[in-house]
C-alpha cells in the first residue's frame, strides 16, 4: 500500500516561510520521481516544482521560481518544498505525488497522490 502524507501547512502572513514535508511509505522511494502540485480554490491543480530520482535535476514553475525549493532524502523516504517569501496567490492547497522511474513535469504522468495540506497567505 503506497501512502503519500503531506505536512506543513498553516496560516502565515504575506513574506514568511514554510516547509512543507511529504512522508512516502509502502513504495522503494528512490525510483520515485517526486512533485509538488497546487490547488487555489477556482482554479486547476497546477505543477509546483518537481524532483528527480537522486535528486540533482529540479523543475520550477515561474510563478514560484526562486522563491521556493524542492529537496529529497531517499534514506528518510521524505521530499520537501521549502516556501520563502509567500504571497497570498500560494494560497492553495499543496499535493505531492509520486511516478515510478521517469522523471516528468507533467501531472497525468503522476500515479500517486497525497491527500494535500492547506498554505493560505495573508495580506
Amino acid at each position: 500500500q503506497v501512502q503519500l502524507v503531506e505536512s506543513g501547512g498553516g496560516l502565515v502572513q504575506a513574506g514568511a516561510s514554510l516547509r512543507l514535508s511529504c512522508a512516502g511509505s509502502g513504495l522503494t522511494f528512490s525510483t520515485f520521481t517526486m512533485g509538488w502540485f497546487r490547488q487555489a480554490p477556482g482554479k486547476d491543480r497546477e505543477l509546483v516544482a518537481v524532483i528527480n530520482r537522486p535528486g540533482g535535476a529540479k523543475y520550477y514553475a515561474d510563478p514560484v521560481k526562486g522563491r521556493f525549493t524542492i529537496s529529497r532524502d531517499n534514506a528518510k523516504n521524505t521530499v520537501w518544498l521549502q516556501m520563502n517569501s509567500l504571497k497570498p496567490e500560494d494560497t492553495a492547497i499543496y499535493y505531492c505525488a509520486a511516478v515510478q522511474y521517469v522523471y516528468t513535469t507533467k501531472q497525468d504522468d503522476y500515479h500517486y497522490w497525497g491527500q494535500g495540506t492547506q498554505v493560505t497567505v495573508s495580506s
